[in-house]
């Protein structure tokens, strides 16, 4: 697929206000500090349109980007980060479940960090995402930060971690080497 136009679109905080689009929704879902900003500007070949920072949990809204016209991406606040206050996990919990339960996602991408197995809220997201009929697939990010030779063994402890997830939903993915871009960006065409 060829990047032709991105665009920002907005941020809510709230379900109250969502664009009002047509286009098929693919979001990004993860723990805070897994890449999802990193691997959104990656895919789109964009530096800086997702804010990336070095402190997790710094998004605390729902932003939307416009892809070519014809896919809206969709980066949900990072879910998992202890160190945010308790009164901001309460806010964001129910914003990101009622969005993703809202119907309005085509497909998510749900992030993990492929040097460690996936944690107890990232399977209770797969978990959820099958219980409601959610497509979605898994990035595993950082896997440059992996030898080759690790790489089985990263989709393997996805694959092994929760029920009625296969090796075909596991896309190992560098923001830094690119490496699964293509395959993430053929997967996020297909399936809408």
């Amino acid at each position: 697929m060829r990047i032709d136009s991105v665009e920002f679109i907005g941020s809510s905080r709230s379900l109250e206000w969502l664009p009002e689009f047509i286009l098929p929704e693919v979001v990004f879902a993860g723990r805070s500090n897994v890449g999802k900003s990193s691997l959104i500007n990656c895919l789109v070949q964009r530096k800086g349109l997702a804010q990336a920072s070095s402190t997790p949990g710094r998004t605390r809204s729902i932003n939307f980007y416009k892809l070519n016209d014809s896919i809206c991406l969709v980066d949900l606040p990072g879910y998992g980060y202890s160190k945010a206050s308790k009164a901001i996990q309460a806010q964001l919990a129910p914003l990101v479940e009622n969005y993703l339960s809202s119907g309005r996602p085509r497909l998510c991408v749900s992030l993990v960090d492929c040097r460690r197995p996936p944690e107890e809220s990232d399977v209770n997201l797969w978990e959820w995402l099958i219980a409601h009929g959610v497509p979605f697939i898994v990035a595993a990010t950082k896997a440059d930060k992996i030898k080759r030779s690790k790489h089985p063994l990263a989709i393997r402890d996805v694959t092994s971690a929760a029920e009625g997830i296969e090796n075909s939903q596991v896309i190992l993915f560098s923001s830094k080497t690119g490496m699964g871009r293509m395959e993430l960006l053929k997967r996020i065409c297909l399936d809408n």
